[in-house]
C-alpha cells in the first residue's frame, strides 16, 4: 500500500494519513488543526487536475482560525485507493451521488456529526453543492469556487417537450473546434496527457500557466448563449482545436524559464508533487467524472431533486481572470438567482485565474473566514 504524502512536502502544521473503509475507498487526506478535539470541521474538495495538495497554502491559516481542516484526495486521484483507472470500468462509482457519499463517509470516519462548511473548487464545486443540497443537516455552509452551480432544473410538468436542441458539438466541429469536456471523455485523452510528448511536468506547467492570471490573454467576459458561435470565443484550453489533444493544445503557451522562475504560486518543487502523483496514477480517475457528466448516464437520478435549491448560507469565490466563471453562459447569474437561496457574496479575486487558492491564498483565506464568521 502506498504511504501518505511525505511530511517534508507539506507546510508546517499539516499532516497526511489514510482512512480505510469509506465507501469502498482507502481515502488519503491532508489535515490541519487536528491536535485539539472538538474543533468544527471544514472540508476542502479539490478539482481537476488537482489534489488535496492544492489546498496546502490555505490550510494552516484556516486551522489557526479554530477549524479542523481536512482536504481529501477525492475518488480517482492521488494516494486514495480503491478506484479503477480503467477506461472501461463501471462509471457508477464516479457519479455525483457516489462522490457525495464519499464525503459523508469521511465526515463520519473523522468522528464528526456535522461540518461547519464544505468548500469545493473546480469539479469539487458541484460535489460541495450537492453535499449542501442533499444534506443541509450535516453541511451548514457551502463555499463554491471557480465553477458556478446552476442547480437542478424543475420537471416540465404539464408542458410540451422542448424542441430538439441544436447539436452544438457538430456546429463546433464545423468551425474546427471541440469542447474540452467532451475531449476529456474520449479514450485517448488520458494517454495523450499522461504520455505527453513534451513530458508530464512540462504539460502540467503549461496547463497550470495558461489557466492562471499569469497568462495575459485571460480577460474573461460573459457569453451570450450556449452556441458554437459564442463558445469559440473561449480560450482554446476550453474550446480546443478539433485536431488537438490537450497536451498539444497548451504546448505553445509553455512559459519561459524566466516566467517559471518568477512563478511564486507554483515553484518547480511544488509542480513536481503534481507530476509525481499523476505520473503514477494517470488522469483517468478524474476524467471519469467528466464522462459521467457528458454521457448523461446518471442524469435521471438527479431528477429526484428537480426544483430543489441550496438553502444553507453560500458564497462563491473565483479569480477575476478565470474564464471558468463564464464557460457555461448564464451560470454565474443562475447560481445567484435560482440555485442558492442564501447567497452571501460573490468574490472575484484580483490577480488570480483558475487556481485561485494557490495564486492568491491570502485573499481566499480572508474571503472564507469572512463568510464563516458571518
Amino acid at each position: 500500500m502506498i504511504t501518505p504524502l511525505e511530511a517534508a512536502l507539506l507546510p508546517a502544521g499539516i499532516r497526511a494519513r489514510h482512512i480505510a473503509g469509506i465507501n469502498g475507498l482507502t481515502l488519503h487526506l491532508l489535515e490541519a488543526g487536528h491536535e485539539q478535539p472538538g474543533r468544527p470541521l471544514l472540508l476542502l474538495l479539490h478539482g481537476f487536475p488537482e489534489l488535496a495538495y492544492s489546498w496546502r497554502k490555505v490550510m494552516p491559516a484556516l486551522a489557526e482560525a479554530g477549524y479542523h481542516v481536512v482536504a481529501p484526495d477525492q475518488r480517482g486521484y492521488g494516494r486514495t485507493l480503491g478506484w479503477s483507472a480503467d477506461y472501461d470500468t463501471d462509471l457508477a462509482p464516479f457519479r455525483i451521488f457516489s462522490l457525495v457519499r464519499d464525503v459523508l463517509g469521511l465526515v463520519a470516519a473523522l468522528g464528526h456529526r456535522k461540518a461547519a462548511a464544505v468548500v469545493g473548487h473546480d469539479f469539487g464545486s458541484p460535489v460541495a453543492a450537492w453535499c449542501a443540497l442533499l444534506r443541509p443537516d450535516i453541511f451548514h455552509r457551502v463555499a463554491l469556487m471557480s465553477a458556478p452551480f446552476t442547480g437542478i432544473p424543475p420537471l416540465p410538468l404539464g408542458e410540451a417537450p422542448p424542441p430538439p436542441a441544436t447539436d452544438v458539438h457538430a456546429a463546433l466541429a464545423a468551425l474546427g473546434r471541440k469542447h474540452y469536456q467532451w475531449y476529456y471523455s474520449t479514450r485517448p485523452a488520458n494517454a495523450e496527457m499522461w504520455q505527453a510528448p513534451q513530458g508530464l511536468p512540462a504539460f502540467l506547467r503549461a496547463y497550470y500557466h495558461v489557466k492562471s492570471a499569469d497568462w495575459a490573454p485571460n480577460r474573461p467576459f460573459p457569453l451570450a448563449a450556449w452556441s458554437a458561435e459564442e463558445l469559440v470565443k473561449l480560450p482554446r484550453y476550453y474550446v480546443m482545436d478539433l485536431d488537438c489533444g490537450m497536451a498539444a493544445q497548451v504546448a505553445p503557451e509553455m512559459p519561459s524559464a524566466a516566467e517559471i522562475a518568477a512563478c511564486a504560486w507554483l515553484p518547480e518543487a511544488e509542480l513536481q508533487v503534481y507530476a509525481t502523483e499523476y505520473g503514477r496514477t494517470g488522469f483517468q480517475g478524474g476524467l471519469n467524472w467528466y464522462r459521467c457528466r457528458t454521457s448523461r448516464l446518471f442524469e435521471a437520478e438527479t431528477e429526484l431533486f428537480a426544483g430543489c435549491r441550496i438553502e444553507i448560507p453560500a458564497t462563491f469565490i473565483a479569480g477575476a481572470n478565470d474564464w471558468g466563471i463564464h464557460q457555461t453562459p448564464g451560470a454565474l447569474e443562475r447560481m445567484q438567482r435560482e440555485a442558492c437561496t442564501r447567497m452571501a457574496r460573490v468574490s472575484l479575486i484580483p490577480g488570480a485565474g483558475h487556481w485561485v487558492q494557490q495564486e492568491q491564498p491570502a485573499a481566499v483565506i480572508s474571503a472564507l473566514l469572512e463568510f464563516l464568521r458571518a
